[in-house]
């Protein structure tokens, strides 16, 4: 029950560290609404930044990046319109990031790409391309 934290979750803590690093400010992590979820929100000069993250063992198959397809994006986008709905950041700058994560087993560190403008919003109505 209180074991080691999943591979996911340790690829969260080590995205987050790794963007406070760059100057960052985390806002928010593993935010859940009705269609989907923004595992972290962060704040880079005044533009809001949804971060998708994205962690594996192994660089060998598809690189996570690749998993964040259009449905993903679609729902990451619904998610961020209802965080700017609801703090009140529509007039804000914002952008979608993905952090791509490679921990290989029995490795103390991670491999960490940053890919920052890695989709525009998805969907119908404000915000959306």
């Amino acid at each position: 029950m209180f074991g080691r934290p999943s591979l996911g979750k340790r690829g969260e803590a080590a995205a987050a560290r790794f963007l406070k690093r760059k100057g960052y400010k985390i806002v928010g992590r593993g935010l859940r609404y009705a269609f989907g979820e923004l595992d972290l929100v962060a704040v880079d000069g005044r533009t809001v930044v949804f971060v998708e993250v994205k962690t594996r063992q192994s660089a060998e198959s598809e690189h996570p990046a690749e998993a964040v397809g259009r449905e993903k994006q679609r729902r990451i986008t619904r998610a961020a319109l209802a965080f700017l709905k609801e703090h009140r950041l529509l007039e804000n700058p914002s952008r979608f990031d993905v952090i791509a994560v490679v921990w290989p087993r029995g490795v103390r560190r991670p491999i960490i790409q940053h890919i920052e403008h890695a989709f525009e919003a998805v969907g119908d109505g404000q915000m959306f391309t």
